[in-house]
């Protein structure tokens, strides 16, 4: 990472902080042709169909935090891709359930594992992924993240 200024602001350092993990994602899955949002939403909805969950794509632009419209894009360029089906909800027509395909799960556990090692390297100096630091710090981003932000008039 380029030098900090001096007086960097919290929010300069997370948007900083977020564009190197998004970039180094994007690095790292150019090898099996994803990017870090086809990523993001491939291992999300791989995660909730392992808890039994087949979620709509509204639920999975809720836990992913993207935009409807935009899980919406990505569900069809990646059903385009044969990694996601996407079907209507047999009680409302309005809603689109996504479900991942055999390839779609084939193609995300090495993903998976590729992030895991980022994941890896970007706690190291917080001791690892087990270390109380690194604990305390996933407790303030979470904490962080249920702040609401509302934009004055």
């Amino acid at each position: 990472m380029s030098d900090i200024p001096n007086g960097a602001t919290p929010g300069y350092l997370v948007w900083r902080l977020s564009i190197k993990w998004r970039n180094a994602v994007d690095q790292a899955l150019a090898s099996l042709d994803l990017t870090h949002a086809q990523y993001v939403l491939l291992s999300s909805l791989f995660g909730m169909e392992r808890s039994g969950l087949r979620p709509s794509q509204r639920e999975l632009a809720d836990h992913t935090g993207l935009e409807a419209l935009y899980v919406s894009k990505l569900a069809r360029s990646l059903e385009t891709a044969g990694l996601v089906q996407r079907a209507r909800d047999a009680d409302d027509i309005r809603i689109v359930r996504l479900s991942l395909t055999r390839t779609g799960r084939e193609t995300v556990r090495p993903a998976i594992d590729t992030v895991q090692v980022l994941h890896d390297q970007f706690l190291a100096p917080l001791g690892g992924r087990d270390d109380p630091r690194t604990a305390a710090f996933v407790r303030t981003l979470a904490s962080l993240l249920k702040t609401p932000l509302t934009p004055s008039a």
